[in-house]
C-alpha cells in the first residue's frame, strides 16, 4: 500500500486539534487481500510528539483473485467487505463505553463511500504493544481473565450495527465450506450446532477471532489489550475460549487437559459477572456456558473440516472433543 503522506497529514489534521504534522510512518502490514493497510505514524506539534495506529480500508468491489487456500469468492469478498464495515462501527460506537485498556482508543474516524479510516491509539505509549508466539501461563490466563470481563460487560447487549452472530466461522456466512465437507455427520450436525448456542438465553458479544495473535500484552503479561474486531458481535462467551484455547494449547502433549484452562475462564466470569451485571446470577450463566463449550469447539472444527480438513487444529484431540459433542446430543 503506498502511502500518500499529504493526504494522511490531512486527514490526522481534520480528526485531531490542529498543529499536528507527521514525522514518520511506518507500514505495520496490509490488510488482508490488500484491502488497506495497518500503520504506525508519529506525529509531533509544538509541544510534543505521539504515536499513532491509523488502519485505513479501502474495500475494492471486485474479490480479489486469489486466495491462500483457494476461497475467493464473492461470498466470501463481501463477507470482508462487511467485517471491516462492522470493525469501524465497533470502534466508532462501542469502544468507548468499556473500561479504558481493555483496546485501543479510537482518536478519530471517518467514512466516505468505500474508505474507512480509523485512527487509534498505540498500544506502545501504554506499555502493551508486545504480541507474543509462545505464551506463558501467565499470558495464557490473562487472556482468559480479559474475555471474561468482556463477555460480562456485554452480556444481553444488542449487536446494533455489529455481526447478529459474532466469530469469523459462523455457519450462516459459511455455506460454501459447509458444502465441501467430505463426512456428511459433521456435515448433517452443523444446523443443530449452530440452534444449540443461538438458542441460549444468555446471549453477549464475543471478540470473535480471540486467537493468540491479537492479544497485546505488558512487560509481565498480566496486562493485556485486544485488537481486530472486524468479527465482533453476539453469541455465548465460550466460542472465544475455544478459539483462544485452540491458538495456545499444545495438541501434541500427551497429558492435555482443558480443565485449568476452563477453570481459570469460569471463576473469571462469575467474579465478572458479580461487578458488570449484578442483578443476573452468574452461577446460571456459567453452567449454561460449560455446558455449550464443547458444542462450541465442534461448530469450530465444522468450519475447519469444510474450509482445510487437514489444519494442524483437526487432530485426535480436537475431534474426540467433537465426537463427545455430537454424541451428547444424539448427532
Amino acid at each position: 500500500m503506498d502511502v500518500d503522506v499529504v493526504w494522511l497529514n490531512q486527514k490526522i489534521s481534520s480528526l485531531l486539534e490542529p498543529g499536528y504534522a507527521i514525522d514518520s510512518v511506518q507500514q505495520i502490514h496490509q490488510l488482508w487481500g490488500d484491502y488497506g493497510g495497518l500503520l504506525r505514524v508519529e506525529t509531533k506539534n509544538t509541544h510534543h510528539s505521539n504515536h499513532l495506529i491509523v488502519k485505513h480500508i479501502q474495500l475494492p468491489e471486485l474479490a480479489p483473485l486469489t486466495h491462500p487456500r483457494g476461497w475467493s469468492t464473492l461470498l466470501s469478498h463481501q463477507r470482508k467487505r462487511q467485517s471491516y464495515q462492522v470493525e469501524f462501527h465497533w470502534y466508532a460506537h462501542y469502544g468507548e463505553r468499556m473500561p479504558i485498556g481493555w483496546i485501543p482508543k479510537c482518536l478519530g474516524n471517518s467514512e466516505a463511500e468505500s474508505h474507512y479510516f480509523l485512527l487509534l491509539q498505540d498500544l506502545h505509549q501504554i506499555g502493551r504493544g508486545r504480541v507474543v508466539t509462545k505464551p506463558t501461563q501467565v499470558e495464557v490466563f490473562s487472556v482468559l481473565h480479559w474475555l471474561a470481563e468482556f463477555h460480562a460487560f456485554w452480556l444481553g447487549e444488542n449487536p446494533q450495527g455489529l455481526w447478529e452472530q459474532g466469530s469469523y466461522w459462523h455457519l450462516e456466512t459459511r455455506p460454501d465450506e459447509l458444502a465441501a465437507m467430505a463426512d456428511k455427520r459433521y456435515q448433517r450436525a452443523a444446523a443443530t450446532l449452530d440452534k444449540l448456542m443461538e438458542a441460549c438465553p444468555y446471549q453477549t458479544f464475543i471478540h470473535g477471532d480471540a486467537k493468540l495473535a491479537n492479544f497485546c500484552f505488558d512487560d509481565s503479561g498480566e496486562l493485556v489489550s485486544a485488537v481486530d474486531f472486524q468479527y465482533v458481535g453476539a453469541s455465548v462467551g465460550v466460542k472465544d475460549v475455544v478459539l483462544f484455547l485452540t491458538s495456545v494449547v499444545d495438541f501434541e502433549d500427551e497429558n492435555l487437559s482443558l480443565v485449568p484452562y476452563l477453570s481459570c475462564y469460569f471463576h473469571a466470569l462469575k467474579a465478572a459477572l458479580k461487578r458488570h451485571q449484578p442483578e443476573i446470577d452468574g452461577a446460571v450463566v456459567c453452567d449454561a456456558w460449560s455446558e455449550l463449550f464443547d458444542v462450541a469447539w465442534a461448530d469450530f472444527q465444522r468450519f475447519l473440516l469444510g474450509w482445510c480438513p487437514t489444519h494442524w487444529k483437526v487432530n485426535d484431540f480436537t475431534m474426540r472433543l467433537t465426537n463427545r459433542a455430537l454424541e451428547r446430543h444424539g448427532l
